[in-house]
């Protein structure tokens, strides 16, 4: 079964009429990458799929049940989102941060465990955020505000990850392990899908590509058919060269 599934699913991008509809089925294991340029939707797409907006047409499913029949608690249970920037509700430390990731599996009014604290920390240990944990956020750089998102995500557990632009903010170091994160739960059995402006980091890190044109335009399917210089060329409007190193595919503007 998909984790996660659009039927007929429109896109509702202000000033842009219509679109194709999407019929993508996100299955355990797999990681998209979601490719566009500037204004074609990617950040819009991924709100619709975490409910936070309608779409102009279709529906999503997670594991199977639509979106609508899903009550918010259960569906954060299934389905976590890394938002592209962050502001603070209110004053609080990294660690009391990490810990909002378990509120989902509380009941009303129940106290965090000790196990939620140990999934905590653990979270903050994986994004090299352990020794952070009793600073405010407001106090962080931008990378680690990222980097905190993440692992209140991770320890949220959801079985989808919707990520917009993970590696915003982030130096090269902390960008290959957020990128090797993601891609060990996918490995795990839960089903990835981010937001990238890096093509490098899709050819990389992704095994499938959903393209997002300005007119509402889209095409998608194993990353293989999808990582070729003609349909980027065409997606981005900028004429690339197409190299090999150690292994992987690694694309550069060409003036």
């Amino acid at each position: 079964m998909s984790r996660l599934e659009t039927r007929g699913l429109v896109n509702d991008v202000p000033g842009r009429d219509g679109g194709d509809p999407l019929n993508i089925a996100v299955l355990p294991g797999q990681v998209w990458g979601v490719l566009g340029p500037n204004g074609s939707g990617k950040t819009t797409l991924l709100h619709t799929l975490a409910g936070l907006r309608p779409p102009r047409a279709g529906q999503v499913e997670v594991d199977g049940v639509p979106l609508a029949r899903l009550r918010r608690r259960r569906l954060a249970q299934c389905l976590g989102l890394v938002f592209q920037e962050h502001h603070d509700g209110f004053p609080a430390t990294v660690e009391e941060t990490a810990l909002i990731g378990r509120h989902p599996w509380l009941s009303p009014w129940q106290m965090e465990t000790a196990e939620d604290l140990a999934l905590a920390r653990h979270a903050l240990e994986r994004l090299d955020l352990a020794a952070l944990g009793g600073r405010q956020v407001a106090t962080l750089s931008g990378g680690e505000r990222q980097r905190l998102a993440i692992a209140t995500l991770l320890a949220q557990d959801p079985g989808v990850w919707l990520a917009d632009e993970p590696t915003n903010h982030l130096d090269l170091h902390h960008q290959v392990a957020v990128m090797r994160l993601l891609a060990e739960q996918a490995a795990g059995g839960r089903a990835v899908m981010m937001c990238l402006h890096d093509l490098n980091l899709a050819a990389r890190w992704c095994d499938h590509l959903l393209l997002l044109y300005p007119n509402g335009e889209a095409c998608w399917g194993p990353a293989a058919s999808m990582l070729v210089p003609e349909v980027l060329e065409r997606l981005y409007g900028q004429r690339l060269a197409r190299a090999e190193i150690e292994g992987s595919r690694v694309f550069v503007a060409v003036p």
